[in-house]
This record gives structure tokens, C-alpha cells and sequence, in this order.
């Protein structure tokens, strides 16, 4: 589970069903990390979730007694590195989408509409699609009517559904679809399993390494997107009774510190 020569091995985790469910922490996951990092391994903390800002994020793990500064990667931020500096941006998503085409050098549009007066008037170069808990039917309307126009159709992540304490509620695949539906364009998608999180985390942090997740269709899939081993584990989504999945794990362990201790 480690890197050939000098390079510090990777671990690239995702957050919920590893190190939390909903608000609650999995047991041992701080110590895994702790362990982890006193081993010399690198740890990095991939999410889907791109409403939260990272601050968000660091507070959150730092709430379970995890440091996380500059070791977070969302699909917010893989969808912001989709953007180039100057390009006009409507984001139909929350917080975290704002906050990582701001610090790519994007900006803001308000909103569009086809022959509009003002800054309406002009096609954005690009429309960010991520989770919107404050969504309303106007910007979703702006969303197509900019695709249509011609705008980039990106997206932070598909996944159909969001965990919450009280279950499942959409997640910003319903949105992506939506505007997919609207317009019969399909978005890139950029959060796991796809390449351009796969390249923001090859480039910021290492090209070997393991991932360690709770899903075979997001995070395996994303393992092998960037050639990783998959560690699976039971803290989650699936359980033993669920194998074999698409792809195999590499590894399994009922949770996060199994992994990390069969690892040694």
C-alpha cells in the first residue's frame, strides 16, 4: 500500500462513511490518521461534496480531532481547475463552488438571460453545476438558457443523491440533470471518479498511492482513474456482504484504522 522508492505514500480518503457518517465520526479514524502521518505518509481528503468551503471542511475534521489544513480536495475545487483566470462563470451550486472559481481567477455572473439587457445580455464562457441548497427555478433557468447559448457545461460531481442525518436528499447529480435534460448537452464532469480530480491530486500531491473509500462506483472507479490500489471499507455504503463489486478492492478492512493496521 505504499509508494516504490522515496516518495511518502499517499492516502487519499474520502470523508463520509471513512471518517464520519453524517455528523457522527467513525470510531478510530482520527488515530488511523495520526498514525498515518507518524508513518510518513501523506493523507489527503477527497469529497464529493462541493457545497461546503474548504474552511468548512478543515473545521469539520478538525471538530474530530483530525488537521486537515491544505489537505482537502473537493469537487468544487476540481471543478474550478477546469476554469481559466478572466473567464465569466455562472454558478448554479453553493458556497464552495463560489468560493474555488473565485480563488481560480474566475468571475461571477449574476445570472443570464437570452436577449437580455446588461450584463445579462452576455454568454458566460462557462456554467459550474454543483449541489444549490438555495436553488431556485430562475437560476436554474439562467443555468440552460447559458448552455444553450453556447456556455461550457461543467460539473462538480453526479452523484445522485447527498448523506444527511435524515437520510438522503439530491444531490447535485439531480441538478446537473436538469440542465442536462434542458439542453441535451452533456456536462464534463469533474469530482470522482473523473480525470480532473484525478489531475488535481496528482499534481498537488503525488501520482502513487492508495484510495481508500466506502462505494466501489466512486471511490474504486476513482482509484483506478488515477492508478491507485482501492481500499474498501464496511464503515459505510457496503458491506462484505456486497462483494464482489465493480472494480475490486485492492484491500478491504472493516474501517479506516483496520486498513491502516493491515497495511504495516
Amino acid at each position: 500500500m505504499s509508494a516504490p522508492g522515496d516518495e511518502s505514500p499517499l492516502w487519499v480518503l474520502d470523508l463520509d462513511g471513512v471518517i464520519w457518517t453524517g455528523s457522527e465520526p467513525v470510531p478510530g479514524s482520527a488515530e488511523a490518521v495520526a498514525e498515518l502521518r507518524d508513518g510518513g505518509a501523506k493523507v489527503v481528503f477527497a469529497t464529493n461534496n462541493s457545497f461546503s468551503t474548504e474552511q468548512q471542511q478543515v473545521d469539520k475534521l478538525a471538530s474530530f480531532g483530525i488537521d486537515a489544513v491544505g489537505s482537502v480536495v473537493s469537487s468544487a475545487m476540481a471543478g474550478a481547475s477546469l476554469i481559466s483566470p478572466g473567464e465569466r462563470v455562472f454558478v448554479f451550486g453553493g458556497p464552495g463552488v463560489v468560493e474555488a472559481v473565485t480563488q481560480a481567477g474566475g468571475e461571477l455572473v449574476d445570472g443570464f438571460e437570452q436577449g437580455g439587457v446588461g450584463q445579462g445580455d452576455r454568454v458566460p464562457d462557462a456554467v459550474l453545476v454543483g449541489l444549490d441548497w438555495d436553488l431556485s427555478y430562475d437560476r436554474l433557468r439562467s443555468a440552460v438558457q447559458a448552455v444553450r447559448a453556447g456556455a461550457r457545461f461543467i460539473a462538480t460531481n453526479t452523484d445522485s443523491t447527498y448523506p444527511t442525518e435524515k437520510g438522503l436528499y439530491p444531490g447535485a447529480g439531480a441538478l446537473v440533470a436538469a440542465v442536462q435534460r434542458s439542453t441535451d448537452v452533456d456536462p464534463v464532469v469533474a469530482g470522482k471518479p473523473y480525470q480532473p480530480m484525478a489531475d488535481l491530486i496528482r499534481e498537488r500531491f503525488g501520482r502513487e498511492g492508495i484510495v481508500v473509500g466506502d462505494r466501489a462506483d466512486t471511490d474504486g472507479a476513482f482509484a483506478r482513474t488515477l492508478g491507485f490500489e482501492f481500499g474498501l471499507v464496511f464503515s459505510g455504503v457496503l458491506g462484505p456482504g456486497d462483494l464482489p463489486t465493480d472494480p475490486m478492492p485492492d484491500h478491504t478492512a472493516d474501517d479506516l484504522l483496520g486498513l491502516v493496521r493491515q497495511s504495516r
